[in-house]
């Protein structure tokens, strides 16, 4: 594994737990700035909102600049945003903090899927970006119960402290491991990098591996390919489906299969270990065949979801089908992040709009199983919900399949 895939990794997970730790926070930030629980939970809304704005906005903003200077600049905001939480005199400042540290999510994620693949032969790409994902699904993980845990004996302040050491220590594996040439072609043997890699045909897809877009004009070209946009609603919905029943699973939990509320934490973290699992088989999947792993992890999350909905009565079953929700939830994202920056030909701001795309999804999913719920169809209907728009996930990406392989025997056939 190259160095630099261990440096993108801690990135991602310190940039997770800053996602996800101030759930186990919000009760103790609200008192400490004598605010309601509804606008501690801005904390939590705020930072999705600007991930979706920011993926777009800073890439856009860093098309031409080096890609390793542009992960250094991310992580320099991730870290200064972290500070300013942990300093924070009241809310308003708090609430800019988590503002300024989301901004850098979507496009770090972006542009350091494009890198991570870099360092690697084409064959192995979505293996790559699957260790630079890594980081976020351990942070899953971990990111709640450390929040929760630190906050506890030392008080909220001192886990955004803990996050900031942490994205210090990014920054500085990030310069120091992550070579130059990341994230473009690499240069030819003896001027510091492994030497050109030649394009064969990726794993599963007949595409050449793509060559980096170069400024905004460029990467915005990248968007008039249809199967850069079937990526993209194939991205929105799959995580529609998964966070429309995952937002509500700890009602499902407590109301439907009898388990206690002190339970939640453990079984979200039996969920988040699928998550890390589904991960690194989805990449290992994606590089042999992609196309055929992705309509599969779709698929399979459809019929996890409903089957999930069926069983949820059952306590075992509804522990063995939330880690499996999270194996075939997570299995589509290497292959989803590379699939779209080859037929976007390594444009970063395809890359940094699946992460907003992803965002989109998880909105339109909590929406649409809050609705069902409210419309009095129970605790079990997210699930039903999610796996209603993972199946259209399913279907668009089987749409998308058919058409690459429609065009690529239309570009094999003999000229007449």
């Amino acid at each position: 594994m190259p160095s630099g895939l261990v440096a993108l990794a801690l990135g991602g997970f310190g940039i997770g737990l800053t996602e996800f730790l101030i759930a186990g926070l919000l009760p103790q930030v609200a008192s400490s700035f004598t605010v309601s629980e509804a606008a501690a939970g801005r904390l939590i809304s705020g930072y999705a909102l600007s991930v979706a704005v920011g993926a777009i906005a800073l890439t856009a903003a860093t098309a031409r600049l080096p890609r390793k200077q542009v992960l250094i600049g991310l992580v320099a905001l991730f870290v200064v945003g972290n500070l300013l939480s942990a300093v924070a005199p009241d809310y308003p400042v708090m609430l800019l903090g988590r503002i300024v540290a989301a901004l850098c999510h979507g496009s770090f994620f972006g542009i350091g899927s494009l890198v991570a693949r870099s360092l690697v032969a084409p064959e192995k790409k979505s293996q790559a970006v699957a260790v630079m994902f890594a980081g976020l699904t351990v942070a899953n993980v971990l990111g709640v119960p450390f929040g929760a845990l630190v906050g506890e004996r030392w008080g909220w302040r001192a886990a955004f402290w803990a996050v900031t050491a942490i994205g210090v220590l990014a920054l500085a594996a990030i310069a120091a491991l992550v070579p130059a040439w990341a994230g473009r072609t690499p240069p030819a043997t003896g001027t510091g990098g492994p030497g050109p890699i030649p394009p064969p045909p990726a794993s599963g897809t007949g595409e050449p591996d793509p060559v980096p877009a170069g400024g905004l004009r460029a990467q915005l070209r990248a968007f008039r390919s249809w199967q850069v946009w079937l990526t993209l609603t194939a991205t929105a919905l799959g995580y529609g489906g998964m966070f429309g029943a995952f937002t509500y699973i700890a009602y499902t939990f407590t109301e439907v299969s009898g388990f206690a509320s002190a339970d939640v934490a453990w079984l979200l973290m039996v969920y988040g270990v699928g998550l890390v699992v589904g991960n690194l088989l989805g990449g290992r999947a994606a590089d042999r065949d992609r196309d055929r792993a992705l309509v599969l992890a779709l698929f399979g999350l459809t019929l996890t979801l409903a089957l999930f909905g069926l069983l949820a009565g059952s306590a075992t079953a509804s522990v063995v089908l939330v880690f499996v929700m999270g194996v075939t939830g997570f299995a589509s994202v290497p292959g989803m992040i590379t699939r779209v920056t080859d037929f976007a030909h390594g444009a970063a701001l395809a890359a940094s709009a699946n992460v907003s795309a992803s965002n989109v999804g998880n909105a339109l999913g909590a929406w649409l199983g809050g609705l069902a719920i409210t419309a009095g169809l129970g605790y079990t209907s997210p699930l039903y919900v999610g796996a209603g728009i993972a199946l259209l996930s399913t279907v668009v990406m089987v749409i998308a399949a058919r058409q690459a392989r429609t065009g690529q025997v239309a570009d094999r056939a003999p000229a007449r």
